[in-house]
């Protein structure tokens, strides 16, 4: 079952954030636009490009009204460790939500039970935290923060202009549709 156009599930998590553990619950991705990040564990490879990807565009992310939140399966103990360690996580200025249990990662439905670790799977939420897309990836297969910017900047859009939609390589400012009867057969 698809989780497009669902609520995201109660959740109550630890996070490591600016130097602090704070907690992180569902009732925090209400009222704005939220990216919910997984990715398998903490200390690994494609991760930290990842992530670096995801806080070198951050500030544009924020500019549009939109918070980023990053889960494994680690603690958030864990995290502030990585944090600590890594020039390139050391950039991070999202929270990092720590999911020991596997809660957070199964109710999205990323959770690789053999391995206790969480696929590549990136959630974009609205401010009623409804699920507006999902993406899971295979682990070996890194994400691109730019390809999701401009995928947050569609749904953005979606959601502020009903009736119309976004086609293939839509950027901000390009032409949209309007799906009509008028339209079928003729793009």
């Amino acid at each position: 079952m698809s989780l497009i156009n669902t609520t995201v599930k109660p959740f109550k998590a630890q996070a490591y954030h600016n130097g602090k553990f704070v907690e992180v619950t569902d009732q925090s991705l209400k009222g704005k636009w939220s990216v919910i990040f997984f990715y398998p564990a903490d200390f690994t490879f494609v991760c930290p490009t990842e992530l670096g990807d995801l806080a070198d565009n951050y500030d544009t992310f924020k500019s549009l009204g939109v918070e980023i939140y990053g889960v494994s399966t680690d603690t958030h103990f864990t995290h502030k460790a990585w944090h600590d360690t890594s020039d390139t996580i050391r950039k991070v200025n999202y929270p990092l939500v720590g999911d020991p249990t596997g809660a957070i990662t199964r109710s999205f439905g990323v959770m690789i039970e053999e391995e206790g670790l969480a696929l590549r799977g990136t959630f974009v939420i609205n401010p009623d935290g409804v699920i507006k897309l999902c993406e899971i990836h295979d682990n070996g297969i890194g994400r691109d923060a730019k390809e999701l910017l401009r995928k947050v900047q569609a749904a953005q859009y979606v959601a502020k202009n009903p009736g119309q939609v976004c086609p293939a390589k839509w950027t901000p400012g390009a032409e949209t549709l309007k799906p009509s009867l008028d339209l079928v057969g003729k793009i």
